[in-house]
């Protein structure tokens, strides 16, 4: 039997993910979350064979936690969920350690193919992002401005665009308003830009913000 945790802050996603999985004889819903503190609680006493995760989560991000999961349950597989197509984050989620990456709109589709996979030892990608994952070998001089972010200056990047406050940003990510001012300065040196405007018309031409 296949153990599933589902974590992700929209109960419907949860419960379209239940039903899923519900119709499949091997595989069961040991737990659900909708915040990452949730998620870890759950997993102190559940046994459990693969995490279903959703890349946006409120407070901690979902690739925060992807990482900590990594550090604390190295047994135990992720599967990333997005409403994000695969170019947005597919490439930076599969490099923090993610075993797979499916867009919510075609779990249905993918879902149980995925987990199956990715329990027996394999990774799943689609056929695009694999072609996607083929071009990283590419030099970085080639690489979109905000690929050369790290995961954290991205993070902050999608939030300043999002048009977040300094104050609200350090206090989102449980940093100091310096932190976030030192941050804000070197995604503006990365991606050779002057002003939150730039980066906020930046991340909405790319799709990288709602």
């Amino acid at each position: 039997m296949i153990n599933v945790l589902i974590a992700d802050d929209h109960a419907l996603i949860r419960e379209g993910l239940k039903k899923t999985l519900g119709g499949e004889p091997d595989m069961k819903l040991v737990g659900d979350a909708g915040n990452i503190a949730d998620l870890f609680k759950q997993l102190e006493r559940l046994v459990v064979n693969i995490v279903l995760l959703d890349i946006t989560m409120p407070g901690e991000s979902g690739l925060d936690a992807l990482k900590e999961l990594r550090q604390k349950y190295p047994h135990i597989p992720v599967l990333i969920l997005s409403f994000h197509p695969e170019h947005r984050f597919a490439v930076r989620a599969l490099k923090a350690g993610a075993a797979g990456y499916i867009t919510k709109q075609s779990a249905t589709e993918e879902l149980v193919q995925a987990i199956r996979k990715i329990v027996s030892g394999g990774k799943y990608v689609s056929s695009a992002l694999a072609e996607e994952l083929a071009t990283e070998l590419d030099s970085e001089s080639d690489k979109l401005p905000h690929d050369k972010l790290s995961d954290r200056e991205f993070q902050v990047m999608r939030l300043i665009a999002a048009g977040k406050k300094s104050s609200e940003i350090a206090e989102e990510l449980s940093v100091t308003l310096s932190t976030v001012n030192t941050y804000r300065m070197r995604i503006l040196e990365k991606m050779k830009m002057q002003s939150n405007v730039e980066l906020a018309r930046y991340a909405v031409e790319h799709g990288l913000i709602e």
